[in-house]
């Protein structure tokens, strides 16, 4: 991919991409995804978050005593691109892979299906409680 194209991504607000059919592009490099310093938490769902699931992120995220400014949220297969990053929580919402070193980590259903599932809940409150010692 050339270097406007990266650039015009970039301009839209798009930090990741993936090529569809990478065997077409045998010399493709795979971009890194740099994280701001200011991340402390990375969402990994493939899900997209409404209103109602960012809602519910925001009052767990203030129980770990976040902002929504120090997470970001990524897709699984994006995962193996991050790159250096300064983040404490890595949390894997419905969806199941390799964390990036260095990280305390947290596995839970979607947040789609934990709204009406208290032991859902719970059981990622026990998670991060577990963390504090």
């Amino acid at each position: 991919m050339k270097q406007r194209d990266i650039q015009v991504l970039q301009e839209m607000g798009l930090t990741y991409w993936q090529v569809r059919k990478p065997e077409i592009f045998p010399n493709q490099e795979i971009p890194v995804i740099d994280l701001p310093e200011d991340c402390k938490l990375l969402l990994i769902t493939n899900d997209e978050l409404n209103e109602h699931d960012a809602w519910l992120f925001g009052r767990i995220l203030s129980s770990m005593k976040l902002t929504p400014e120090q997470a970001l949220c990524l897709p699984l297969e994006a995962v193996e691109q991050v790159g250096e990053h300064h983040f404490t929580w890595c949390w894997f919402a419905g969806c199941q892979g390799v964390h990036p070193a260095g990280c305390q980590v947290l596995n839970s259903v979607s947040l789609h299906l934990m709204h009406n599932d208290p032991s859902s809940k719970k059981a990622l409150w026990q998670q991060i409680c577990s963390y504090d010692v």
